[in-house]
């Protein structure tokens, strides 16, 4: 599965669970495979690739948000679904 997100692009995103979570930004730094991320061959059978990303507005103390693609199509932030939306 090949990744349609870029590095350096923006999006917002939203955890899906029972008490739904604020909207937030972040921008692409990253896209990496299963390889380049230092996992085996094993975890394609799990997750396709995986984004790096800082939020936007930055915070003081920065943290490098990690996503991850599943082959089943849904995107992963903390082993939490969220729902991505690609901005211009």
């Amino acid at each position: 599965m090949q990744s349609e997100i870029k590095v350096g692009q923006r999006f917002k995103f939203n955890i899906l669970s029972d008490n739904p979570s604020e909207e937030r930004q972040a921008v692409v730094t990253r896209v990496l495979s299963n390889g380049e991320e230092g996992l085996g061959p094993e975890v394609d059978f799990y997750f396709a690739y995986w984004v790096e990303a800082y939020e936007v507005p930055e915070t003081e103390a920065s943290t490098t948000l990690v996503f991850e693609r599943g082959i089943d199509g849904n995107v992963y932030f903390d082993g939490r679904q969220v729902t991505i939306t690609l901005l211009n």
